[in-house]
């Protein structure tokens, strides 16, 4: 039996190996996650400015992805799918998130892409600005805008349980507590699981208040 690191009447947060953890889970209906992408990703983004070391590695980045455990077996959503692209099945839909400004500028990258492992199209987000926001006065270094999960969970059109098993500081969880939909979260680095933590509580707080 797994111990919960954290729990809501709607969810549930697991710290561990999501690899170990997700066969003892229940069936869920979603996978949708924002996973290592086996990049090494320098994520101190001070080093556009003032030459910033990178402090906050990602867990297991440096090493290559693997999707098949996940496409394989669940109905999923995983962000980044342009970095492990040649592993994944042929068909399936992209999600795109456009980044851009109004004006057309953006920081680094024009927007981020998302494999969806149902029909066969291309659909695309604009949430303009979000993503410097969410990392300059974000938890996470690679921290995705609520809003964005939000859309990505309607999408899909799924209503039952959705597993996010690398949930970094929780943002699938915030979504799915805004939607009121069950959720699951695993998360190998307890110093973001406590984050997690107190992120969603933080939201539910707010939500008793509306």
């Amino acid at each position: 039996m797994i111990k919960p690191y954290y729990k809501t009447d709607l969810g549930v947060l697991y710290h561990g190996d999501c690899l170990t953890i997700m066969p003892e889970l229940e069936p869920v209906d979603l996978v949708l996650t924002d996973p290592p992408y086996g990049i090494d990703w320098n994520t101190s983004y001070e080093r556009f400015s003032h030459g910033g070391t990178n402090k906050n590695k990602i867990i297991n980045d440096n090493k290559e992805f693997n999707p098949t455990p996940f496409v394989s077996k669940y109905h999923s959503i995983l962000w980044g799918a342009n970095n492990f692209s040649k592993k994944l099945p042929k068909t399936g839909s992209w999600l795109v998130w456009d980044k851009r400004n109004s004006d057309g500028t953006a920081f680094l990258s024009d927007g981020e892409i998302a494999w969806w492992s149902k029909g066969n199209g291309v659909y695309i987000k604009s949430i303009s600005g979000q993503w410097h926001r969410a990392v300059s006065g974000g938890f996470h270094p690679t921290q995705k805008p609520t809003s964005l999960m939000i859309w990505c969970i309607e999408k899909s059109k799924t209503f039952g349980t959705i597993l996010d098993p690398f949930i970094g500081s929780g943002t699938t969880a915030i979504a799915c507590e805004r939607l009121n939909r069950k959720w699951i979260g695993i998360e190998i680095s307890e110093k973001y699981c406590e984050i997690s933590a107190k992120r969603i509580e933080k939201e539910r707080s707010q939500l008793k208040l509306w």
